[in-house]
């Protein structure tokens, strides 16, 4: 389930919460920030207009998008790599607390300040359901689930992102509930149509997981939090100080020599899949549509589907992908009801 999982999981995609994201997402990771809510609320004002600066515009936005679309997609095949060698909650604490630390000291370092004892609460409540709950979960997911599979469980987010707003009395209106009715379908397809039929636990995690995560991301929108980008390395460090003493508590360590192929994938999700593609994330945010970046919740599960098929041979049944046709067409229904609401 970016923290904006600067994660694995893919980050919930929800405009007002840019978290990391990604298969860690999700991280998101890619999926904890409020950097869309900081750019809306702080005036900008208009740069000069310089010879080619459109075309240089035109072209960070296209390769921040395609840095969400395909590092956030590949953190669920980089998990499934990395817990090859490190234990999955060992694995997600380690990478969450360097990537944390890394953001924390960075932004201190610009001269950003330390968040408020009350900030600290809202990013550890966030981070507990984003990172602990969504991420930690799909990364204990994997160990019997192939990659592809758990991405595409992790895409019916924004579905009980809707069931969960809920709470604060923000009801689906008639165009939502097919929507989540038919993205509920999908999912019941996967689970029911076999796929998860030798691992049905997993499939309880999987759900648990994309669970966590939405609640996290509409959660996010209701707590006081640390200011831009120092609310992910919050986040992060909150759910990675958590995440390694789970492991800890649970005897989990690393055992014999290290393969190669699980640190480079640690690396990988540290730098790219919670810092290069959260970064990414936050550039859109403040120049094009939300509606447009969070395009990548349709695009994740396309790119860790063929991951897992190329690298290491998992297959992609029809079943799966008449799952993925419903879930994602009900991800789709959902966020054209949000739109109509939004232009009311």
């Amino acid at each position: 389930m970016s923290t904006s999982e600067i994660s694995n999981m893919p980050p919930a995609p929800s405009a007002s919460n840019p978290t990391l994201a990604g298969a860690d997402e999700p991280i998101h990771e890619s999926a904890a920030a409020t950097s869309a809510t900081t750019a809306t609320e702080q005036p900008t004002t208009a740069a000069p207009a310089t010879p080619g600066a459109g075309a240089s515009s035109w072209l960070g936005i296209m390769l921040a998008m395609l840095a969400i679309y395909i590092i956030w997609g590949s953190t669920y095949f980089a998990i499934r790599l990395a817990i090859d060698g490190f234990p999955p909650f060992l694995m997600a604490g380690i990478r969450f607390l360097l990537a944390g630390g890394l953001m924390y000291g960075f932004l201190r370092w610009r001269g950003q300040p330390n968040p408020s004892r009350k900030e600290w609460a809202g990013a550890g409540l966030v981070g507990t359901l984003l990172l602990v709950g969504g991420n930690g979960l799909v990364s204990f997911a994997e160990q019997s689930v192939a990659s592809g599979l758990a991405s595409l469980i992790v895409a019916s987010v924004p579905l009980w992102a809707v069931i969960f707003s809920g709470f604060w009395k923000q009801w689906p209106h008639r165009l939502e509930w097919v929507g989540l009715g038919i993205g509920f379908v999908g999912v019941a397809f996967l689970n029911l149509g076999g796929s998860f039929s030798g691992t049905p636990l997993g499939a309880l995690i999987l759900l648990l997981a994309a669970s966590c995560w939405a609640m996290g991301s509409v959660v996010s929108t209701h707590v006081r939090l640390p200011k831009g980008q120092m609310a992910s390395a919050a986040e992060m460090l909150v759910g990675g100080v958590i995440l390694l003493t789970m492991g800890l508590v649970q005897g989990q360590h690393i055992s014999g020599p290290l393969v190669p192929h699980a640190v480079w994938a640690l690396l990988y999700l540290v730098v790219f899949g919670s810092l290069v593609a959260f970064s990414a994330f936050t550039y859109l945010l403040q120049r094009v549509r939300p509606t447009i970046v969070t395009s990548y919740a349709y695009v994740n599960p396309l790119v860790a589907l063929a991951l897992g098929a190329l690298f290491i041979g998992e297959k992609i049944t029809l079943t799966e992908v008449l799952a993925m046709l419903l879930i994602l067409a009900g991800v789709a229904l959902v966020g054209l009801a949000k739109g109509r609401k939004t232009k009311r």
